[in-house]
């Protein structure tokens, strides 16, 4: 049997469901305030010792969808943004929110279809996602320089198609943020890079293709 990677915490009216796959340890949950989430405590997550309006607003901060909420009868109630947003983080990954349709993504990854960290240095070993291999290695400081085409409208399904050896195609609205927070690009379709090797970053400049970029 192999190592339990996901793991549900019960409470009373609410469970709490985490991926350790997808957990990048960004801290949104155990530096929330309250005792939802204490580090060291066994169980670290305790979903009776807050409201219920605190747990889902803590879990629905974790930027790569490890954390979810579920219903007591196994549903997860919590709706997309109505805008689809990407943003470029500091020396790190696409923090992805909205309404998301990541191709190829596992099927019991439910958080991913709300929230996702995907990997843009091209050093994953978990691509599409990003599972901290950027740390020490990438360098780039979440700069978007292109403007792109004002968006008529914000919401509605996010496709998302991890090329082969090549770029993130992402279809639909969406609208992409600097590491700043600015709203810099909007748009329906854009190729972003994911090999860490674009000169026009977080743009595809088609430099995978002569560094020779895999994805396997």
């Amino acid at each position: 049997m192999g190592k339990k990677q996901v793991f549900l915490y019960r409470g009373a009216e609410i469970d709490v469901e985490w991926d350790e796959r997808l957990c990048i340890h960004i801290g949104e949950c155990g530096y929330a305030k309250g005792e939802l989430f204490v580090a060291g405590r066994d169980p670290w997550c305790q979903p009776d010792l807050s409201s219920l309006g605190d747990v889902k607003e803590i879990v629905e901060r974790c930027p790569s969808g490890a954390l979810v909420y579920r219903t007591k009868d196994g549903q997860i109630t919590e709706t997309a943004t109505s805008e689809n947003t990407l943003t470029v983080s500091y020396q790190g990954p696409y923090f992805l929110k909205g309404d998301l349709a990541i191709e190829k993504s596992p099927g019991d990854m439910p958080g991913v279809e709300l929230r996702a960290a995907l990997c843009r240095c091209g050093l994953s070993k978990n691509k599409p996602f990003c599972d901290n291999s950027h740390e020490g290695q990438f360098n780039d400081y979440g700069a978007v320089g292109e403007a792109g085409e004002p968006l008529k409208e914000t919401g509605g399904k996010l496709k998302i198609t991890p090329l082969k050896d090549g770029p993130f195609l992402l279809s639909g609205n969406v609208t992409i943020k600097a590491s700043s927070g600015r709203a810099a690009w909007q748009g329906n379709n854009v190729a972003l890079c994911r090999c860490g090797a674009s000169k026009n970053k977080p743009f595809c400049d088609g430099t995978h293709k002569t560094i020779g970029f895999k994805t396997d």
